[in-house]
């Protein structure tokens, strides 16, 4: 019997903000929401943005006055949306009009020497050839470089690219825990994970003592690792900086660090581990990894998930010079206008200019349909399948190639297998990739276009949300499966809203690319599509089913009458999981976070030859003790 994985709980933060309790979703729809979850979700943000306070039960102003949300929506509604979703890169990442560089120079002219005085200490060394140095004092020297001297200047220039999907302005990961010196990608995977994990409703030591240590799994990665000064940025850059390389910044730049972190800061697991990259792809390669291990028994709980912190000056140098990204220059000749929109620069599948960078942190926690069953957990949905194909022989590697002909078609067959037709064909949708770029927009919706024509579907939902967040590499597919929980939730598929129309080289006869939200509450959908492509030929999709058909599913397996005491033992943990969304709105999101606390004594540790005994679990891990290949070996 095959065990179905089943989300439980979801969390992170995008440009959208906090995606527990959906109101990252939330802020991607705002113009659609009721008024007061509308009003809900500003405050939320405004919270998190710092513009509002939330003291004993009631919002204020700096000047201490209590504030209503309507009136947080009347004098803060613009600002909080003003600084939220893509827009220009701010200064606390770095001056996109003056970012700081190193220009080479040579100083001396024609055939005269250049003469200079320095400090003795401040010598390079070994001494340049052809340099005369003449002492003047105990201190310093004179030095006549004959051939001029190489210099480098500290420089600063303009950034062709000028927007990035960003953390809701003012709201600063690190200050939710004790995060001296951590890279800004892994502050971004603890504040996620502790998000997802806490949204669950269930104490998570409740959770381990269930299950065996060793059924624990998590699977999180990313894809440009950690760059920043406190990682591999400043690792590589220091000896050229002239600074020395600290003790950290080699290990905490790994992209396995959003795994280890969550492992050991976080859960305490000594579960199954894993650290999959897929380029933009890689949420799903991890996805596909717990699934299957969860299907096959092998794992019980799996908390999977990505995070990305690539707004740096020598990322977006690199994408660029690609061409990858959207320039303001080609932003301006496509709307042939004097100033480009920053808040416009993703436009997929309608005429575009490449896409725009994002950071994210997206985690979500599976568990298997009878422990699911067993703890009363809540049902966000499940995940059936994840298809994973490469693009075979290339002629460039950022290409997109038939790869992902291959994981869509296999993906809508796996889905009419086990919801049937009339669900493929009227109740299912997609989250594309939709990357903004020319080609994608082009290539992708062809790939539709024919598996539509393929399964008789003729008029499929496509949703793109990096149109709002943008593209946060690894962390991509999570902000699809997050937008996905929304839609079955809320019922309103995100519309591309920075898009006038649909381009017209879009294969677009059997697609429903909507400018507007699309309203699906009376035919709710039943299960979406994410689809991933990732440079390299990492292609992807996956299959996650609605909570409605999630639960007919378990009825089938388990009966109506267990079905009907999961359900009384559900309203404690819905309580729980709503009883932490309305903490975390008011700003306190009490992050996860155990560093040097319940440490394993090692010395305790028994072994027999039928199982590890750890302290402080309350299960034995069981060891082998059947031959897998018995028919190879007896």
């Amino acid at each position: 019997m095959s065990h179905l994985p089943i989300i439980v709980g979801f969390g992170g933060f995008s440009a959208a903000g906090r995606s527990s309790g959906h109101h990252a979703y939330r802020r991607m729809v705002i113009e659609s929401l009721p008024v007061q979850e509308r009003r809900e979700t500003l405050a939320g943000l405004a919270v998190m943005m710092g513009l509002v306070k939330f003291e004993g039960d009631q919002y204020t102003n700096e000047a201490g006055e209590t504030l209503t949300l309507a009136q947080i929506e009347s004098e803060y509604g613009e600002v909080v949306l003003d600084g939220t979703l893509i827009r220009r890169i701010e200064k606390t990442f770095f001056d996109v009009d003056a970012a700081h560089w190193q220009k080479n120079a040579v100083l001396g002219s024609g055939g005269e020497p250049m003469v200079f005085d320095m400090r003795r200490r401040d010598l390079p060394e070994p001494t340049p050839v052809g340099w005369q140095v003449q002492d003047l004092d105990e201190d310093r020297v004179r030095i006549t470089a004959p051939n001029g001297l190489e210099v480098k200047f500290d420089s600063y220039r303009d950034i062709p690219v000028k927007s990035a999907g960003q953390l809701p302005r003012g709201f600063n990961p690190g200050s939710l825990y004790n995060s001296h010196y951590h890279p800004r990608a892994l502050q971004l995977a603890v504040i996620g994970a502790s998000d997802a994990v806490q949204s669950i409703g269930i104490e998570w030591q409740t959770i381990m003592d269930a299950v065996n240590p060793d059924q624990i799994g998590v699977y999180a990665s990313n894809v440009m690792s950690q760059m920043d000064e406190n990682g591999f940025g400043g690792l590589l850059q220091s000896r050229l900086k002239g600074g020395r390389v600290s003790a950290k910044q080699c290990p905490l730049g790994l992209n396995t660090m959003p795994a280890d972190f969550v492992n050991a800061y976080l859960l305490g697991s000594v579960g199954h581990t894993g650290a999959i990259v897929g380029a933009c792809a890689s949420f799903l390669y991890n996805l596909r990894a717990a699934v299957e291990d969860i299907i096959a028994g092998k794992c019980r709980v799996a908390v999977v998930g990505n995070a990305e912190a690539p707004i740096l000056p020598e990322i977006i140098d690199g994408y660029a010079t690609m061409g990858a990204l959207a320039s303001e220059d080609k932003l301006k000749k496509l709307d042939n206008t004097e100033e480009a929109d920053p808040r416009r620069t993703s436009r997929p599948f309608g005429e575009n200019a490449g896409f725009t960078m994002a950071e994210a942190s997206q985690y979500i926690v599976l568990m298997d349909d009878a422990l699911v069953m067993e703890l009363g957990a809540d049902i966000h949905g499940a995940v059936s399948d994840v298809f994973i194909n490469a693009d075979g022989f290339k002629k460039s590697i950022s290409a997109p190639g038939p790869g992902n002909y291959i994981t869509m078609a296999k993906a809508v067959a796996a889905a009419r297998a086990l919801v049937g037709e009339e669900s493929i064909r009227e109740r299912s949708m997609i989250q594309a990739h939709g990357s903004s770029t020319p080609a994608n927009r082009v290539t992708e919706s062809q790939i539709f276009d024919l598996v539509a024509q393929t399964f008789g579907i003729t008029n499929w939902p496509v949703s793109a949300v990096k149109a709002y967040v943008g593209h946060s590499l690894s962390a991509a597919s999570g902000e699809q499966l997050i937008s996905s929980l929304g839609v079955f939730k809320y019922g309103l598929i995100p519309g591309i809203k920075t898009i006038d129309k649909v381009a017209d080289d879009v294969f677009a006869d059997r697609l429903r690319i909507s400018t507007t939200d699309i309203d699906r509450k009376n035919s709710p959908i039943d299960i979406a599509f994410l689809n991933s492509k990732g440079f390299g030929g990492n292609n992807a999709t996956a299959n996650v089913l609605a909570p409605h058909v999630v639960e007919s599913m378990l009825s089938r397996r388990y009966g109506d009458d267990a079905v009907a005491a999961f359900n009384e033992r559900r309203k404690a943990t819905v309580a729980k999981s709503q009883s932490y969304d309305q903490q975390a709105l008011t700003g306190n999101f009490d992050t996860i976070y155990h560093f040097g606390k319940n440490l394993i004594d090692e010395s305790q540790i028994t072994i027999s030859q039928s199982q590890i005994t750890l302290p402080g679990f309350e299960h034995p891990i069981d060891l082998p003790m059947t031959n897998r290949f018995a028919d190879m070996t007896n």
